[in-house]
């Protein structure tokens, strides 16, 4: 008897074995493997256990298919011809599995769970008015499980992994719900609702990076996003110059719904180098669904808009170009799309011009270039680099109120008296002349009268002086009647990076708002505030004028009072009674953190007890603000609200009225609210991975920090300078923890130490996850 030859080869990760079996099994797409066979094959030192686990992956993310006798094959080849090869072989066509329809899966599979009497669900198809649908956004968990967010419940419906039936984070979808769990004797459930996803109404995604692997008839792509579980079909021909191996990004051209069939995609970029800063940042932004360019269409269409403005143009606007305008923005910033004007009147008051770069002349409804702008809906903020809603020509050149050219915008102009009243307000098309850019920070030494020599020189200095300390007067003022008004004055923290040339980041720390920052932003949100005042109000006249309304609903009480509980721990008390004394007792915190260190880390846990603000047709107020009118006016470039926005405002001047529908302008604001919260979580993500970046180079290290939060297995300490989190583990502290309810504290059970929320401490720097954004820490101590 023999003895079998020892594999030669070395042990594969879990990833790379699961790639390698893939790959040979497309190598011989008309034949079954066994674990064993196939590690003999592939010549890896890795046993068949792992290789079955690597192939049940596999199945479960419909690449291979598993028959009989514990063998396995290709899942392209489950559809066979009479001349013996697979349908995609033939025809270079996608796969499916057997036809059938999502409805009748459903049919055949249905939960017994919440029937007593163990009786089936009825079937889809069997139209029934006791059956209950709703439709919501799919919130995916680590599990595989998901919870589904719908404006119509108060909690949110779970489903469980094989009730999927294909849908992927963030989709809006269809769900048929289950019969209601039973209850406490209290009137709660005793566990959420449950459902099954019936449709898929909205893919939130359709670009992913990923593996390509190909074989001589057709190549599969092996996303990277854990949320994405199953492989995409790409036809040759779709493959671009990619070669077998490369990180490329596709983009689903055809979901092709129903239960075993294979979305069918494009190669649509091949990525450089994998790994490094420009790699993670590009998947950042493929992950939460944002196009890394824009389309030849929408650049061809931008390309053809003529520079020169026509004197015709001109004439049809009322012309700021004699009247002293200036931008202040970051020392940073390529793109300027708000601007000041200043005038003082004969009679002694001050005229001021908020001018907003009118890009609504030329994003015309319904081009390329506004439907790429309306799918994008915002521009994306990550640490070194902007993935911008508008092509290049638009947003840093035509669109960019640069100094010295002339620029066309669309304005809201005041006037105000000398106790600083708004006496008279107008809004029109204009054009401006911009004479001077300020950086903030050039602008804050101009306020605290100790100006650069340079700009002393400037023969116009004396002007922007005293425009700027005018609108630094005015914008006080208007802070302190928002603070009387019920404003909270929320401050939180923004940390910033320098970078070195290659985008490693060589410092973090946080960016001070000052006098100059604040001036801007006053001034936007009256503009913005007085536009959504003028909508409402002229609808309130006639008949309502729907218009996108940027809306913050009232707290939740309890949320706020189980802080509130939080906050007096940490020795500051609240009045929390109602949403007024909410906003006092807010405000009251922020200053007291000025002077108490640990009460800052009470700031982000208050903004995370108030509601979100999002764009609606429904104007509910701004409980934020403390506005009974607000909207978004100020920053077209980079956000489609605005654009929205300066849309409606113009068809309803010069005593016009024109009204759009208002069920299309709501399902508009619930798009734009989604990519909002989507380049929110990638500008957050990018930080993290700069901060774990940073870190990493300092394994071993000590900082100084504050316990930010309280997890059963450990606490996170926010490190002072670079505000990075990372997880202290109780396992390997000198005691067992109890975290006690609430989270806000841990006690040893033997020593009886105490570790509580707001706690200085000193810890070393263990190790970095940079693909997780997983910073380990140990108390220094």
């Amino acid at each position: 008897m023999t003895k079998k030859k020892k594999s030669s080869g070395k042990r594969l990760s879990a990833q790379n074995l699961q790639i390698e079996i893939l790959k040979f099994l497309l190598a011989h797409p008309k034949k079954q493997f066994s674990p064993r066979q196939i590690t003999d094959q592939i010549r890896v030192e890795n046993n068949k256990d792992s290789a079955e686990h690597a192939l049940r992956q596999l199945v479960g993310a419909g690449s291979v298919t598993e028959y009989s006798d514990n063998k396995f094959g290709i899942a392209l080849e489950r559809l066979t011809r009479d001349d013996g090869r697979s349908a995609a072989e033939k025809s270079g066509k996608p796969p499916k599995a057997k036809e059938k329809s999502l409805s009748s899966a459903v049919e055949q599979e249905r939960p017994p769970r919440y029937n007593p009497e163990g009786d089936r669900q009825p079937s889809l198809s069997s139209r029934s008015s006791s059956r209950k649908f709703i439709e919501g956004r799919v919130d995916m968990t680590r599990t595989g499980a998901a919870y589904i967010v719908s404006e119509l419940l108060d909690t949110d419906v779970y489903v469980p992994p094989k009730y999927l039936n294909g849908a992927l984070h963030g989709d809006t979808v269809r769900v048929l719900m289950f019969p209601a769990p039973p209850r406490r004797k209290g009137g709660a459930p005793i566990r959420k609702p449950e459902g099954e996803i019936v449709a898929v109404l909205k893919r939130a995604n359709e670009f992913f990076i990923g593996t390509l692997r190909k074989s001589r008839k057709y190549a599969l792509f092996l996303p990277d996003n854990p949320n994405m579980p199953v492989d995409i079909y790409v036809p040759l021909e779709a493959c671009g110059d990619a070669r077998d191996g490369d990180k490329v990004v596709v983009r689903v051209t055809d979901w092709q719904e129903g239960k075993g069939r294979v979305p069918i995609g494009k190669v649509t970029q091949t990525l450089g180098e994998v790994g490094g800063n420009d790699f993670e940042m590009k998947k950042i932004l493929i992950n939460q669904g944002f196009e890394l360019t824009h389309t030849e269409e929408a650049v061809a269409e931008a390309e053809r808009i003529p520079e020169k403005i026509s004197p015709q143009e001109i004439a049809r606007r009322r012309d700021f170009r004699e009247i002293l305008t200036f931008t202040i923005d970051p020392e940073d910033a390529r793109d300027f799309d708000d601007a000041l004007s200043f005038r003082e009147l004969e009679n002694g008051n001050i005229e001021i011009g908020v001018h907003i770069a009118d890009v609504t002349h030329y994003l015309k409804p319904d081009s390329h270039l506004d439907r790429e702008a309306f799918q994008r809906s915002t521009s994306v903020y990550l640490v070194d680099r902007v993935s911008p809603m508008l092509p290049e020509k638009l947003s840093n050149n035509l669109c960019s109120l640069v100094p010295f050219q002339d620029r066309l915008t669309f304005s809201t102009v005041f006037v105000f008296d000398q106790k600083g009243k708004i006496v008279s307000r107008w809004f029109g098309k204009t054009v401006i002349h911009s004479a001077h850019r300020f950086a903030y920070e050039e602008a804050q030494t101009v306020l605290e009268g100790k100006p650069a020599e340079g700009l002393m020189q400037l023969t116009i200095y004396p002007d922007l002086e005293r425009a700027l300390k005018h609108l630094d007067r005015l914008a006080k003022q208007m802070r302190r009647d928002r603070e009387r008004n019920g404003a909270i004055g929320f401050e939180t923290e923004e940390v910033r990076f320098r970078l070195a040339e290659d985008g490693s980041p060589i410092e973090a720390y946080v960016k001070d708002r000052k006098d100059a920052h604040l001036l801007i932003e006053d001034f936007m949100l009256l503009a913005n505030k007085e536009v959504a005042y003028y909508i409402d109000k002229k609808g309130a006249a006639q008949q309502e004028v729907p218009f996108i309304y940027r809306v913050h609903d009232l707290p939740d009480m309890s949320k706020v009072s189980e802080f509130a509980r939080f906050a007096a721990e940490l020795g500051y008390k609240m009045k929390v009674d109602t949403p007024k004394q909410i906003a006092v007792s807010f405000n009251g915190l922020m200053k007291a953190a000025r002077k108490d260190e640990r009460l800052k880390i009470l700031e982000p846990i208050a903004i995370r007890t108030m509601a979100k603000a999002v764009y609606s047709t429904n104007n509910i107020g701004h409980y934020g603000l403390g506005f009974t009118h607000y909207s978004h006016f100020t920053s077209p470039i980079r956000r489609y609200s605005d654009v929205l926005a300066h849309r409606i405002l113009e068809r309803n001047l010069d005593g016009k009225t024109n009204r759009v529908d208002k069920n299309k302008l709501e399902e508009q604001c619930k798009h734009v609210s989604n990519q909002e919260k989507k380049a929110a979580d990638a500008e957050r993500e990018s930080a993290k991975y700069k901060q774990a970046e940073l870190l990493r180079r300092h394994i071993g290290g000590e900082f100084e920090g504050i316990i930010s939060g309280m997890i059963e297995r450990g606490f996170f300490v926010a490190l002072h300078d670079s505000k990075a989190e990372g997880l202290v583990e109780f396992k390997y502290l000198d005691d067992s923890y109890t975290v006690e309810e609430g989270n806000l504290r841990a006690v040893g059970r033997r020593y009886k130490r105490q570790f509580k929320i707001g706690d200085r401490v000193r810890v070393r720097i263990v190790s970095v996850d940079l693909q997780k954004r997983q910073i380990e820490m140990e108390l220094a101590d």
